[in-house]
Formats: structure tokens, C-alpha cells, sequence
């Protein structure tokens, strides 16, 4: 369960209203000049960039365990010490991996994702970029809707947001910083609870 209570707010509402304006045919470009993407994977780059922070230059990240060499908003694939990506190749990388290899995960492992609310597919996808795809997959979070789904029963979408609040651990320790991605943001930064309840 959450440490703080999820609620809908006014700014979390705003932004799944900036994508929903700009989708055609449910996809959204999402970068100037970068292949549209579905519109749950805009909202999830919209929500998970921020918390992400984004690097030009590759890092080494002795908090990930283990630790891996990491670069623009978050991205692990193929990078080597010394490399350096522009703000152009970032959009790119992150855009493509969420699109073609987080979203397609996701779509397998979530019944109907299709027919998920927008906020919470959005959601999920957040958390899968930050926890990855099997931890997402195999959450409590998923497996509330799937089961329900199964049942041919409506989903408790809140038991799921405030399900996947449980993943604000880094190093084994819980992490402020995680606790507001999981749950309500802060003062900039719009958190994914906040955004899964918002647009239910």
C-alpha cells in the first residue's frame, strides 16, 4: 500500500488531456522530428522523463543492482563508458525502446491492454521503465487486472495504482525520491499513482 493516499489532481489530469489532444489514430509525436508513438507510451515518456533526469554522457549507476553503465533518460542497452549521445539521439533511444520492446512486453503479459484506461496502461509503462518489464508483468498490479479481466469482472484499477506504489526501493532501501515517483509527484513532477488515478 502507498504512504501516502492517491488522488486525482488537477495537473495529472492536464497532461493526460495534452496527449489525448494531439493523438491521431492513438498514436502521438511525441518528438519533433522522431517516428509517432502509441499514446500510452507518450504519456509514459511525458511521466517517467522527468524522474528519470537525462545524461549526455554515459554514467556508471552503483545503485542498480547490479550496477550498469547508463545514458540518456535511463537507458542501459549498449552503452559503454565514454559515450556520448545528443539530445536528438536521446528522444530517439528512448521513444524506440519504449515503443518497440517496453510496450509489446506489456501488451503479452496485460489481457486486453488495448482496452486498459490510458492512465494506467501509461502508468505501468512508467514503472516498467524504471523496474523493467518482468518485475511490471509479474506485478500485483498486473496480476489485479488480469485477473479480474479473466473473471470477466471490472477491475479494481485503484487496488492496481496503489499496488505498484510497493516498488520504491533502490539499494534496499526505501528512497524519497521513489516514494514520490510511485505516489504523488512533487512540486514539478507528476507522480504515477497520481497520474493512474487521474484518468480513472
Amino acid at each position: 500500500m502507498p504512504i501516502n493516499k492517491l488522488r486525482a489532481t488537477p495537473r495529472a489530469k492536464a497532461l493526460i488531456a495534452s496527449i489525448v489532444a494531439v493523438s491521431i489514430g492513438g498514436y502521438v509525436a511525441i518528438f519533433p522530428g522522431q517516428p509517432k508513438v502509441h499514446d500510452d507510451v507518450a504519456l509514459a515518456i511525458k511521466t517517467a522523463m522527468p524522474w528519470e533526469g537525462r545524461s549526455l554522457v554515459a554514467y556508471f549507476d552503483r545503485i542498480a543492482k547490479p550496477p550498469v553503465w547508463t545514458i540518456c533518460d535511463g537507458d542501459t542497452d549498449d552503452v559503454r563508458p565514454g559515450m556520448v549521445e545528443t539530445p536528438a539521439g536521446c528522444d530517439q533511444r528512448t521513444a524506440m525502446k519504449m515503443e518497440k520492446r517496453f510496450r509489446p512486453a506489456l501488451v503479452s503479459c496485460v489481457t486486453n491492454w488495448g482496452h486498459q484506461p490510458l492512465a494506467w496502461r501509461g502508468m505501468i509503462l512508467s514503472l516498467s521503465w524504471n523496474i523493467g518489464t518482468g518485475a511490471a508483468c509479474h506485478s500485483s498490479a498486473v496480476r489485479i487486472v488480469n485477473d479480474a479481466v479473466r473473471l470477466n469482472a471490472e477491475p479494481d484499477y485503484i487496488a492496481s495504482c496503489n499496488a505498484a506504489t510497493a516498488f520504491n526501493k533502490a539499494g534496499n532501501r526505501v528512497r524519497v525520491g521513489l516514494v514520490n515517483r510511485r505516489e504523488m509527484g512533487d512540486a514539478t513532477r507528476v507522480g504515477e499513482g497520481e497520474l493512474c488515478v487521474s484518468g480513472l
